[in-house]
Order: structure tokens, then sequence, then C-alpha cells
């Protein structure tokens, strides 16, 4: 079963989910509470009305979460919990309820080798039914036609250019709105971090929920935990920027590492959490919100499934 707790309530009403067949619960703008990683205990249907608030345009959520013994299918249009393309946003183009269905191991289990992120497949879903996406398209090409005055393409580059871009540190260029997302060319709705919604990131009275799942079945959580010295706090990556200087150009965009591009930064191992940004708390691997880069996952622990594929 999974329990909410409605955000618009004061945080005060806990909302059960229902059996199969009922009418949907709504999960406007919830913040969750559960912490199983098992995909299983978060079955239900779940609807929100929300908002594009630029285009002043109502939409309805729609969120539906199946299981039998091995895996779990979560399926949805694609709309968040929440309302979106605020004020400060600026998408290249018009969202669109999409539907998707993305299925997940119940037991997920690491592999002998870590997994790649690429960019032909989202790399989580979250129980919003909105999908993560964090890789760009973006790379610094300073001899393309549409360089920008940085010499960055927001388009076009593939996993296999140097210098590409990582949307949060060049989120004005990418036009997110307040929960780090945006759309997609198709309009699809997806984050590129923290959501900023579904769990809270500034109260230390407790561990975070789970808040979606991996395409490897591994569960995603927010960024607060519980150290072996009994402390709650937020995860800390173990990446950091690098010291030495960027190649100077053509070779590269020269200057300081800043965090603009994803190989301005290195794994030192300093932080909580592994190359893949996740970590096992009472015998349960996940990965984890962070503040810093990699924000959600760099790679996968586990096996993806298909069904994430573009």
């Amino acid at each position: 079963m999974v329990r909410y707790v409605c955000l618009l309530a004061l945080a005060t009403a806990s909302t059960p989910g229902f059996a199969h067949g009922e009418a949907g619960t709504d999960i406007r703008n919830i913040i969750l509470t559960e912490r199983s990683g098992d995909c299983a205990d978060y079955v239900g249907r779940y609807t929100a009305d929300v908002e594009d608030i630029q285009k002043a345009a109502t939409y309805q959520a729609e969120v539906k979460i199946t299981a039998d013994e091995k895996t779990c299918t979560i399926s949805s249009n694609g709309t968040p919990n929440h309302d979106f393309n605020g004020a400060t946003a600026r998408f290249a183009n018009d969202f669109k309820p999409l539907r998707g269905e993305f299925t997940v191991p119940r037991n997920p289990q690491k592999t002998n080798q870590r997994t790649e992120l690429g960019q032909q497949a989202y790399n989580a879903i979250l129980l919003n039914g909105a999908p993560v996406d964090l890789l760009s398209a973006g790379c610094y090409r300073p001899n393309a036609p549409r360089a920008d005055q940085n010499g960055n393409v927001l388009a076009g580059c593939t996993i296999r250019d140097p210098w590409l871009i990582d949307p949060p540190s060049y989120d004005k260029f990418f036009g997110v709105d307040l929960h780090n997302a945006h759309t997609q060319p198709d309009g699809r709705y997806h984050y590129h971090s923290n959501p900023n919604a579904l769990f809270e990131d500034r109260q230390f009275d407790k561990p975070s929920p789970v808040i979606g799942f991996a395409s490897d079945g591994f569960p995603i959580y927010g960024s607060i935990f519980q150290d072996k010295d009994g402390k709650i706090r937020a995860a800390v990556s173990g990446y950091e920027l690098k010291t030495a200087t960027r190649p100077s150009p053509p070779d590269g965009p020269g200057g300081k590492p800043d965090g603009t591009y994803i190989d301005d930064y290195e794994f030192t191992g300093n932080g909580d959490l592994d190359e893949c940004n996740g970590m096992t708390i009472d015998g349960q691997y996940g990965y984890y919100v962070t503040s810093s880069y990699p924000w959600i996952m760099n790679c996968y622990s586990g096996k993806p499934d298909p069904s994430f594929r573009k």
C-alpha cells in the first residue's frame, strides 16, 4: 500500500492507497513517505489536476502502477502531479501529455560492470509518472552555426562528444522550470535533477522516501539519509570539480572547471555515494538525489530495462 501526505493540507493528513478498480487517488503536490524498495508496494491508480502556468492550460496527470511476481509496470500520460512551466521557464517546445509504460524488476541485481547512461533511453520514472532524463544533447562546439557566446550548442551532440553540457549547471539556457524540468522536442516533460517535489529536502527529522525507480529497478530516494553515526543529513556526492585547467580552444573550452560540462567532474570517492550515485542502507541499494553532480545518477548499477528506450 502507498501512503501519501498532502502538502496542501499542511502535511498533516495521510492519504492511503486503494485497491484495484477504485477511482484514482488525488496526488496533486503530494509528499511521499514510504521507503520500501519493492515497487509492488506502490501499486495503485493516481491522478492530479495541474496547470501549465505560462499557457494557462489545465491537464490531468494519470498514473497506474501494477505488479506481478517479478516486475512492476508504471504507466502514465507523462503529466507531472504539480503545476509546471512557471514564469521563469522558457520551454523550447510546448508540453504534450504523452503516454509511456515503464517496466522494472522487483528484485534488481547489481551487475559485474556498471552501465553508462545514454541519450537513447530515459534513466528513471518517478512515482508521479514523469521520467528522468539526465543527459543533454548540448556540448562545446564553437565552430557550429548555432553556437552561443560560450561556444556551446544545445542540441545535436552525442554521448561520444567531449565537453557534453550538464543541464543543471547551464539551466538558464535550457529553460527549465522550478522543478528542474522542461520539454523535449516531442513535448515530453522530464527532469534533469532534483524535481523539487515528492519529498522534503530541508527537513532533517527522518530519511527521505522513495520517489521513483531507475530503469534497472533500483529505487531512487530523496536526498536525506541516516548515516552510520546516527545523524540524519543530506547525502554527499562522490564527484568533485577537477582542478586542472581545461584545454584551450579549439581542443576545449579553456578556463577553470566550473561544472558547465560533465568532463569538469571526476569521481574522488570523498562523499557518501558510489560512482553511480548510490549506496546500500539496511540491505537496500538505491540512488540518492544530491545537490551537486551527478544530481540523481551517473550510471546504472544493474541492467536497464528496454522499456525505457525512447
